[in-house]
């Protein structure tokens, strides 16, 4: 589960020009902006990702206004992601340790945007276990990342703003599952309609073995379907072979989506180099999107094939510019 609030240690410290009250701070690969003189380079400070909703409590008061939701701002020219926050935050005897999770203790939880009532549905049970759920990490709570695989080949396919959904066959059972959960048939939900509409349970059935397909589904309702398309689709992005409990490479994944008559997401690169620096990462998620050149895309997910990590090792690199657009 993602860390959204946890004890880090401020790496740099770096004025920002014609302010004379804030300062930036270097946590992890994240800038956030501080107020000048809070915290010195080497101290710890208790830092919360952007996306994290903090709860109703007289400290996090400021935060009214955007529903105590932590947003991507641009102050004084300066992008600012997240929150640091002096270890005095912390009401109880924590072990402080760099790195140590406090989500829990502070109360935060995933801001998740409102369901749109095409989605919704009954759930059957949580997310199943035999197949691994959707949720890259954002390149920069992975500063080592850089560090360890600058020059080395990544496959870089566009990320989409949708919704996560998965198609399953497992033991003679299809199912349909949102980001979180296992969902019942339902006529009105979008997923299981795509499903039913493009014969999703034959087409997994015959392929003789469990599987899990995972995609993005777009379209009408999602997300204010800023690609602009008609109806819905889902374009997809892994494969999960649930008997050998790994993921299938690009390689094999391409031609047996293609071979079911489905979609991958938009490939923009499959021999990505690395560059040394996150900036540079975050310069290449700019960019229009290959499903509708008029508007800016959300990201890009990288992509490397290992022995470990079930076959994959994979994170994403949103977008800023899109992330101020869309008051995100």
């Amino acid at each position: 589960m993602r860390n959204l609030a946890s004890i880090q240690r401020i790496k740099s410290i770096k004025p920002i020009p014609d302010a004379d009250a804030i300062e930036v701070a270097e946590v992890l690969g994240w800038e956030v902006v501080v107020k000048k003189n809070e915290f010195k380079v080497g101290d710890l400070c208790v830092y919360c990702e952007i996306d994290s909703q903090l709860p109703e409590r007289p400290e996090f008061e400021f935060l009214r206004k955007s529903n105590f939701r932590i947003k991507t701002l641009k102050l004084r020219g300066q992008i600012s992601q997240g929150i640091c926050f002096p270890l005095s935050i912390l009401k109880q005897d924590v072990d402080l340790v760099e790195g140590a999770d406090v989500t829990e203790i502070l109360g935060v939880v995933k801001y998740e945007p409102p369901i749109p009532a095409e989605l919704s549905g009954t759930a059957k049970g949580k997310f199943p276990s035999f197949f691994q759920i959707t949720d890259e990490e954002r390149i920069q709570t992975l500063p080592n990342i850089v560090e360890q695989y600058s020059g080395k080949s990544f496959i870089a396919t566009e990320k989409l703003d949708g919704s996560s959904c998965s198609f399953y066959w497992y033991n003679g059972t299809f199912g349909v599952c949102s980001r979180n959960w296992d969902l019942y048939e339902s006529p009105t939900n979008t997923m299981w309609k795509f499903a039913r509409e493009n014969d999703i349970e034959n087409k997994l059935k015959s392929l003789g073995r469990n599987i899990a397909l995972q995609g993005e589904i777009i379209g009408e309702g999602i997300q204010k379907n800023k690609y602009k398309i008609k109806g819905h689709t889902v374009r997809f992005f892994r494969v999960f072979d649930i008997d050998q409990y790994q993921y299938l490479s690009y390689e094999d994944m391409i031609p047996l989506i293609n071979g079911l008559g489905l979609e991958t997401v938009p490939i923009l690169d499959m021999n990505y180099i690395l560059p040394s620096t996150i900036e540079e990462v975050l310069k290449y998620a700019d960019g229009k999107s290959k499903l509708n050149p008029q508007v800016d895309r959300e990201g890009v997910v990288f992509v490397r094939y290992e022995t470990s990590n079930n076959g994959r090792l994979s994170f994403k690199a949103i977008s800023n510019k899109f992330l101020i657009k869309n008051n995100e």
